[in-house]
């Protein structure tokens, strides 16, 4: 069987958090992991099913009631797992960003639309750089999160280095970026 990065998503988030529905999943992945990695949540109601087919789940259902579905990892699950985690990623990242594909186009559209655009993408890069450092308030002293914050770390460096972006542009000031760009690029 084919597993593919949702079938991970699937199997880490059980892991993680234990048996669980796939509606428990659908909102542990909106509080976690749904702040970078997008896809549609449709995909958490199947996917279960089909790794519980593979052998990767097993599958208790309530026998009254609403005969919810729990899934937990089995042993061929976890080993699945742990097998994709330690295996090396070749592929760049992917970042499917709306606004740099409107920027790309920008020259087809009205001269303030970058503008608008560039606060717009102001306001919700200071957004998610607030959420994130709420999370970071919340839980970064706590044992159970302190692997997690790593990938927190990780968001609010892009965030970051995305704000700073649209703040240049916005203020028309791609050239101080730039030049800041090469002060500290290790590489010269």
């Amino acid at each position: 069987m084919r597993l593919s990065t949702t079938s991970y998503l699937v199997l880490g988030m059980i892991a993680l958090r234990g048996p669980s529905t796939p509606y428990d999943l659908k909102r542990a992945v909106s509080r976690s992991v749904g702040y970078f990695w997008h896809f549609p949540h449709a995909q958490l109601y199947s996917e279960p099913d089909r790794l519980a087919d593979a052998g990767l789940l097993a599958l208790d259902t309530e026998e009254h009631g609403r005969r919810r579905k729990t899934y937990s990892l089995t042993d061929e699950g976890r080993a699945a797992l742990r097998e994709w985690l330690a295996a090396p990623t070749a592929e760049h990242f992917q970042m499917r960003d709306i606004a740099e594909l409107k920027l790309f186009f920008n020259e087809a559209g009205s001269p303030d639309d970058v503008g608008k655009l560039a606060r717009e993408q102001i306001r919700q890069h200071e957004s998610r750089i607030a959420d994130y450092e709420d999370m970071v308030a919340r839980h970064g002293r706590e044992e159970w999160a302190e692997p997690r914050m790593i990938t927190i770390e990780l968001g609010l460096e892009m965030e970051h280095a995305a704000l700073r972006f649209w703040s240049a542009l916005a203020n028309d000031d791609l050239d101080r970026l730039r030049r800041e760009r090469t002060e500290r690029d290790p590489r010269d």
